[in-house]
């Protein structure tokens, strides 16, 4: 893999497997200097980092809670010490997803989706701001859902919280445009990873039935649309929903 010239250091949250490690590697293949964000998965962030630098690229892992004020302090301390000042943030982490109906819904359901999609990327951002704001340039990509439109039943908190991040995703881009920072949102459907490997394959084949392309999605498809907004023929493109679902959100 041919690695172009040096870009900014990249913050990819939850970014040891699934949608987060096909996004840091792609940056990487693109020339940015990653930070692997992790929760808990030691051996797959560390394999990552192996195979990104196998590559040519440059990355380092991170293990650290973002739902966390401190833990997001020494994050970035640690990123900045290592690469450099931060320049693009990927906001990916997530926790897990249960169908939970409405009349079984409590808050503990809602504020464990909350503390990853507006907790999170408020402590992040706040965290990284400086270093934008040094530089006169900024990357923030939300990795959002395309839940907000689809609205699947049993998925109200979870709903809300993605809610809630496109609206921070929003406003950050008209404040912090007269920056140079882009704010904006990839919306994934529904793309199979490694913590959807006991779904149920009839379940998967009545969602494609509703993706005029008639497949689901894979996470290079996530990562191509991150590495557009990220780089610079992107860099007009700010406060953006970008869906990346095969139109099945088409109304």
């Amino acid at each position: 893999m041919s690695v172009p010239e040096r870009r900014p250091v990249a913050v990819v949250t939850g970014a040891s497997r699934g949608l987060g490690a096909a996004i840091a590697s792609r940056l990487a293949a693109d020339g940015h200097p990653v930070a692997v964000n992790y929760a808990r998965s030691d051996e797959a962030a560390a394999s990552l980092v192996q195979r990104i630098t196998a590559a040519g690229g440059t990355a380092r892992a991170y293990r650290a809670d973002v739902t966390d004020p401190d833990g997001v302090t020494g994050l970035v301390a640690d990123v900045r010490r290592d690469l450099g000042p931060v320049g693009v943030l990927v906001l990916n982490a997530t926790g897990p997803q249960p169908k939970v109906p409405v009349d079984e819904l409590d808050w503990p359901d809602v504020a464990q989706h909350v503390d990853f999609f507006v907790k999170s990327p408020v402590l992040l951002l706040r965290a990284v701001l400086d270093d934008m704001r040094a530089a006169g340039w900024g990357r923030v990509v939300h990795i959002g859902s395309d839940v907000v439109a689809r609205l699947p039943l049993g998925n109200s908190g979870y709903v809300a919280a993605k809610s809630a991040q496109l609206g921070l995703a929003r406003v950050w881009a008209k404040e912090l445009g007269p920056l140079g920072v882009t704010v904006n949102t990839v919306a994934p459907g529904w793309i199979p990873v490694e913590r959807h490997r006991d779904v149920d394959p009839a379940a998967l084949a009545a969602y494609v039935e509703g993706v005029p392309m008639g497949r689901s999605g894979v996470p290079d498809d996530v990562a191509g649309a991150v590495a557009y907004l990220v780089s610079a023929a992107g860099g007009f493109v700010n406060g953006a929903w970008l869906p990346v679902n095969g139109g099945s959100t088409i109304s």
